[in-house]
């Protein structure tokens, strides 16, 4: 049970983190969150648990709350606007991975414990060849295909109170293409296929609850005021979508 309980609060926790730094830091923040929770999310997945008597990893509430950061960040200021995030998160991961591979490479000092700090980074940054591309496929399909599903789902259901349609809508059909295709590159052909499907469905299982979980923070968010530097930004899209329903009104 303890897990179970220190897990909500570890959700209330990332999410409540999350809030807070959009309203300290507006955009600037939101490129920040998803840059870091690219590096988290893969050095946490190391970790394994138990929730439900089932065995599962970390790093699933960080990832998911990119999602949140993109739809945020959609929602005030635009599709170029979050895909710019992603590309932002996109080239931290790569920055890391490329940075600690090589800080990897240096040879230990004669050092009491020397050797103990090189095995904890290798554990944490040398992954298999196949898990970081795994890592980086999953990532940049899914958070394109989260901004575009977001957008069009703007369309569909463009009022203020279906904030939760749009978000919920978007991530949990993207979180379920990046759970396919990042076990699909990591996993297929390594376990049986009842282990695969187990592991599949219970990732995706956990990704479909913190979305849901998010969204009340991602309607708090959305209350916030935003930043004097912002400002500009968000008047033009505004201006720019309203143009956009004037021309499809006469068509």
């Amino acid at each position: 049970m303890f897990n179970i309980w220190w897990g909500i609060l570890f959700v209330i926790v990332n999410y409540g983190l999350f809030t807070l730094c959009y309203r300290l830091f507006g955009i600037k923040g939101m490129y920040a969150w998803i840059g870091v929770a690219t590096v988290l999310a893969n050095i946490q997945v190391i970790k394994t648990i138990e929730l439900f008597g089932i065995a599962t990893t970390l790093g699933n509430t960080m990832y998911v709350s990119m999602y949140l950061a993109s739809d945020l960040l959609n929602e005030r200021f635009g599709p170029k606007v979050a895909r710019k995030a992603v590309w932002f998160g996109f080239f931290t991961l790569i920055m890391t991975t490329i940075v600690m591979k090589m800080a990897l490479t240096f040879k230990v000092s004669g050092i009491e414990d020397a050797d103990n700090a090189q095995v904890a980074l290798t554990t944490i940054f040398d992954q298999l060849p196949t898990l970081v591309v795994a890592s980086l496929s999953a990532y940049l399909i899914s958070q394109f295909l989260d901004v575009r599903l977001y957008t069009w789902l703007r369309q569909l259901f463009p009022a203020p109170h279906q904030l939760w349609i749009r978000n919920n809508g978007s991530t949990m059909i993207s979180s379920f293409v990046d759970t396919l295709v990042f076990c699909s590159i990591a996993f297929l052909g390594v376990y049986e296929w009842q282990v695969w499907i187990e592991i599949f469905l219970t990732t995706y299982i956990l990704k479909f609850v913190l979305t849901a979980a998010g969204t009340p923070f991602l309607y708090l968010a959305r209350s916030m005021k935003v930043a004097e530097e912002d400002k500009p930004l968000m008047i033009s899209y505004q201006i720019a979508k309203d143009k956009e329903e004037q021309t499809q009104e006469h068509e």
